[in-house]
């Protein structure tokens, strides 16, 4: 398939100068234009100029293109956020086109006075919302990017490619009523799926864009039982002082409804959207419009994909002195070496733990090397970013190299080289592929990582003894400082340390796995994969359906060639009705759902299943939540946490971290805590986290 013109809207788009770029969505966008044009497509790339136009300019000789285009863009702003504007805003810009030509790409950037706000960051912080204009910079780039599509395609054929539906979600439901248009939505980072967009905003400029959409599906309609109040409560983001209400559209649900495509960058972050599944927000999710929206749309969400720069795989690993290499951070080569690179993001990427786990380890053991970079800023050592860090690396000065700085690439491909493990503990499902663990596993490095959804694809969760074993993985974490999943990690470094000493042959390949695996993910396998998409070739998702447990989509094809794959999940679920329809349910399949259902916390499906379960079962049940005097008591054998959800006025500031959650302590009778005398009397609620990983919620009406 040649002779596609491919457009593709991206907030930033500049990864071949690193100085210009912030985030990682820039150099998935450069690098898939470099290959849609390379496979014979005309390809054009639209994206704000961010102040940088005469950088452009003489940097790589940006040339104006048209003549300016004035229009004004029209802001519906909510007042009771907006208290101090009026209700609507009218932003009258004068944008310019730049065009620079690079590698068959045609980069325009368009500059005026609100896209070349805020050069330094690029994005608005959540705190200028109701204070700063500047915080409607990235509407006014949709609008303007619409303008461009409309200009430079008019009625012609165009794929149009937006990344991140957060920065383009005006724009699919617009070119859904243009001639000629296939749009794709790229979803790269894990951004909230509930996030909401002013209703009355919205309306305003799909009108002015040319379009109109039926809004009243992508409403949130909420309950106020005390279970969904309780779940509302604890996912509110902290800079959100109130429920929005419902004067606010889903904008992930009309994305997902208006594209032609919606397209993820791995296997396990489409599995992670569609179902949140074991997540703290799995039962949120499930309450939500756009859980409905994402089961059906199940046919549109495809895998493109994410990679490895063509660089980094040009490299020879074995050409580095790993012994030079170490030395000169001060390490002794004959030891084994745990790598871990990222930015300084304690929460997302576990370094609290991780240094809770490096500090174990070598308080046993201190033949043992780790390299961490935690990159706060280019240039300059500076003073410490975190100084319990800083403690723990002085305490072991031969063992710990350190370093806060962002360094040259060539650089960090020594670090990685020379490295025999790599340590990527990251919390709350925030990652989307986490390119930097595929680049240490194609130098041989062994990964030890979390076992989250959106990380599957590097099969560090397979067993050890699994052909296709790639490394080890600990249990995912949802916690701000998880002293549980630290011992975890600690324990998983020994086995790995164990493992390279005892079994040489095991490490080998395990890290052979590792850098064939690694290597597969190519930038023009990726842009193949989209190509296909773009043409048409889209996946039959009833697999997925009974994966997902989604029984309500299954048609009745399903139900019959497939009964033996549905019945085994529903048993995995503890799913009475969809097993029923399968099966018969006699008591030892009753008894089998219903172990099923408790393994997992699901209560409700367990209470489906009482009158067919013995007492044994059923006192599981009944008593798992129990008031002794003026305490609460809690019991689960699988249970690593509970949490009572409590007001925010009585969170003690510990256990998960939430404002919302009070902790339990564990003993001998289960997990105990005063009952604060506020819920005496009270339906309450909790939260569980399984030794599996697993998060869920519990609602127990009025325990005795």
């Amino acid at each position: 398939m040649t002779g596609l013109h491919i457009v593709e809207i991206a907030y930033e788009a500049t990864a071949f100068d690193v100085r210009l770029t912030r985030g990682g969505t820039a150099t998935m966008v450069w690098e898939l234009s470099r290959k849609y044009a390379t496979a014979g497509h005309r390809v054009s790339v639209v994206s704000p100029a961010h102040g940088n136009a005469d950088y452009l300019v003489a940097a790589y000789g940006a040339v104006e293109v048209g003549a300016p285009d004035v229009h004004t863009v029209p802001v519906v702003l909510d007042p009771a956020i907006w208290s101090a504007h009026a209700p609507q805003v009218d932003l009258t810009v004068r944008t310019r086109t730049l065009l620079v030509r690079r590698e068959g790409v045609d980069l325009y950037f368009l500059s005026n006075e609100y896209l070349d706000l805020l050069p330094d960051t690029l994005y608005p912080a959540n705190e200028m919302q109701g204070s700063d204009l500047a915080y409607l910079k990235p509407l006014v780039f949709q609008v303007d990017a619409i303008r461009f599509v409309d200009r430079v395609c008019g009625d012609d054929p165009a794929v149009v490619q937006c990344y991140e539906p957060a920065y383009h979600h005006l724009v699919p439901p617009v070119m859904r009523a243009r001639t000629g248009k296939t749009t794709v939505s790229t979803v790269v980072v894990n951004t909230r799926i509930d996030d909401v967009v002013y209703r009355p905003q919205l309306e305003r400029l799909l009108r002015e864009c040319g379009a109109d959409l039926d809004l009243d599906r992508y409403a949130q309609v909420e309950t106020d039982d005390p279970l969904s109040a309780a779940m509302r409560d604890y996912h509110r983001p902290s800079y959100l002082k109130r429920d929005l209400g419902p004067d606010y559209v889903n904008y992930f649900a009309m994305v997902a409804d208006c594209a032609d495509v919606v397209d993820f960058v791995s296997p396990g972050q489409r599995d992670y959207y569609a179902t949140f599944r074991d997540a703290p927000f799995e039962a949120r999710f499930q309450e939500l419009g756009v859980a409905r929206v994402v089961r059906d749309t199940a046919a549109k969400q495809v895998v493109g994909g994410c990679a490895l720069p063509d660089w980094w795989l040009g490299l020879d690993p074995a050409a580095v002195d790993r012994a030079a290499v170490l030395a000169g951070l001060g390490l002794r080569p004959d030891r084994p070496t745990f790598y871990h690179a990222a930015r300084l993001a304690q929460n997302h990427k576990g370094q609290v733990e991780l240094f809770r786990a490096i500090d174990a380890v070598l308080r046993d053991d201190r033949d043992v090397n780790f390299v961490v970079r935690c990159a706060v800023a280019a240039g300059g050592h500076g003073s410490a970013a975190e100084p319990r860090f800083e403690e723990i690396a002085r305490r072991y000065p031969d063992n710990v190299h350190l370093d806060w700085r962002m360094v040259d690439e060539r650089v960090l491909f020594a670090h990685t080289a020379a490295a025999d493990f790599c340590l990527f503990p990251s919390k709350f499902e925030l990652d989307g592929f986490l390119i930097t663990m595929a680049e240490a596993m194609a130098c041989g490095a062994v990964p030890i990582a979390t076992a989250q959804e959106t990380l599957s694809h590097y099969r560090h969760t397979l067993p050890l003894e699994h052909p296709y074993a790639t490394g080890f993985a600990v249990p995912r974490s949802f916690r701000t400082d998880d002293r549980a999943m630290a011992d975890r990690l600690a324990a998983a470094i020994r086995s790995a340390v164990r493992l390279f000493r005892d079994d040489p042959s095991g490490y080998a390949r395990l890290s052979a796995n590792c850098v064939s695996l690694a290597r597969t993910f190519t930038w023009d396998a990726s842009a193949a994969a989209r190509l296909a998409h773009f043409g048409g070739v889209l996946e039959d998702p009833r697999e997925r359906a009974i994966e997902y447990g989604w029984f309500d989509q299954l048609d009745d094809e399903v139900w019959t060639t497939r009964r033996d794959r549905v019945r085994e999940a529903a048993l995995r679920f503890g799913d009475l009705t969809a097993y029923r329809r399968c099966s018969e349910v006699d008591p030892r399949s009753a008894a089998a759902l219903f172990d099923a259902a408790f393994a997992r916390a699901d209560f409700a499906r367990c209470a489906d299943l009482a009158d067919l379960v013995d007492s044994a079962r059923g006192a599981l049940l009944r008593d798992r939540c129990r008031i002794v005097g003026d305490r609460v008591v809690y019991t689960h054998p699988d249970a690593a946490h509970v949490d009572l959800i409590v007001p925010a006025a009585l969170s003690t500031g510990v256990g998960s971290g939430n404002r919302h959650t009070y902790p339990l302590s564990p003993g001998d009778e289960g997990f105990t805590a005063a009952l604060p005398a506020a819920l005496a009397g009270r339906d309450l609620v909790f939260l569980l986290t399984l030794t599996t990983g697993r998060v869920a919620w519990d609602l127990v009406p009025h325990p005795l």
